[in-house]
């Protein structure tokens, strides 16, 4: 195993917003305080009754999906903590990952990957705040 699921993160305009509506139907707790990351007016996190989190991130320009339609393709991405980000970024990569944005000449706990298909996700060390 490589690394564990903090949540998934879901692109929007108004990130308090959607938390609070997929807190209607999911129930859960919204913006409960959390080692993983911090909150603020560009981050929202829903830790669901259930136990999954999803995280909301604030897109200046956002466009929504319009499904099944390609210009408007679906945003999301996935956070997974790794207590090393070196080493996991290694084992990505051998796996069949591309680096988007290494984080080279940056001390940001996050680095960000595409997987075979070209899906954007991030790995962050543990205890660090939202990518």
């Amino acid at each position: 195993m490589i690394a564990e699921l903090q949540c998934v993160v879901l692109d929007c305009p108004d990130p308090s917003r959607l938390a609070e509506f997929y807190r209607s139907l999911l129930g859960g707790d919204v913006n409960r305080a959390d080692r993983r990351w911090a909150l603020g007016d560009d981050w929202a996190t829903l830790h669901t009754a259930a136990g999954p989190v999803l995280a909301f991130q604030r897109v200046a320009g956002h466009r929504p999906p319009r499904w099944p339609e390609p210009e408007h393709p679906q945003q999301f991405h996935l956070d997974f903590g790794v207590p090393d980000l070196a080493a996991a970024g290694r084992e990505v990569l051998a796996a069949g990952a591309t680096a988007l944005d290494d984080g080279a000449g940056t001390d940001r706990p996050w680095r960000i990957y595409a997987d075979p298909a070209g899906h954007p996700f991030c790995l962050v060390k543990h205890g660090a705040g939202p990518s």
